[in-house]
């Protein structure tokens, strides 16, 4: 007779800057990790380049995001750079319930109303090196013109300055290194008592 494992879904927050490298480690989790499900979030922002509606985010106008709102279909929302982001409350409930763990890639606003809210999670924020480093990383990706990015350089430093409202932090100067910290971090977690059940045979 084998030792049995029951796992409870985790609810993996993700936050930092944009130009940290967040996206790139949230996507090589995904892939590593089939046990995660993304949360895709409601944005009123115009897509990049190569994004998928439905598979990044769901686009949609600010009347629709008025009318979610309206219907309390999101989790959390907020206000970053100008545009509207919501996490949807119904599937994010739905996956926790399959035992599926939820991974959220949001910004700090959010991530903390989730906190708030929700009765266990995990939290990790991630940072960039420096803020020299930083504004390098925005101007060479070249997908914002040079106020959003002052903008954003402005903003990183408020984000910033909510550090202590994560469990944990990961400096993202070397990204193998830090794939490697967050992985070790969710294998961890996984293991927590709260969520892991197990029995074993007589």
């Amino acid at each position: 007779m084998a030792v049995d494992v029951q796992r409870t879904g985790m609810l993996l927050i993700i936050s930092g800057p944009s130009g940290t490298g967040k996206g790139t480690l949230v996507e090589k989790l995904m892939k590593s990790d089939s046990s995660f499900r993304f949360s895709c979030s409601v944005t009123t922002r115009e897509p990049r380049t190569g994004e998928i509606d439905g598979i990044h985010y769901h686009f949609v106008t600010g009347e629709q995001f008025d009318q979610l709102v309206s219907q309390n279909a999101f989790l959390e929302h907020a206000t970053v750079h100008g545009n509207r982001y919501g996490t949807l409350r119904k599937p994010v409930e739905e996956m926790m319930a399959q035992g599926q763990n939820v991974l959220l890639d949001i910004d700090t606003q959010g991530a903390i109303n989730v906190m708030e809210n929700a009765k266990d999670y995990v939290s990790v924020f991630i940072l960039p090196p420096s803020f020299t480093e930083l504004r390098k990383r925005l101007e060479a990706r070249n997908t914002d013109a040079p106020d959003v990015i002052e903008r954003r350089m402005h903003n990183a430093r408020g984000e910033v300055a909510r550090l202590d409202r994560y469990q944990y932090t990961i400096v993202n100067d070397d990204l193998d290194t830090a794939f490697t910290q967050l992985h070790q971090i969710v294998e961890a977690e996984k293991l927590r008592s709260t969520r892991c059940k197990i029995t074993i045979p007589e």
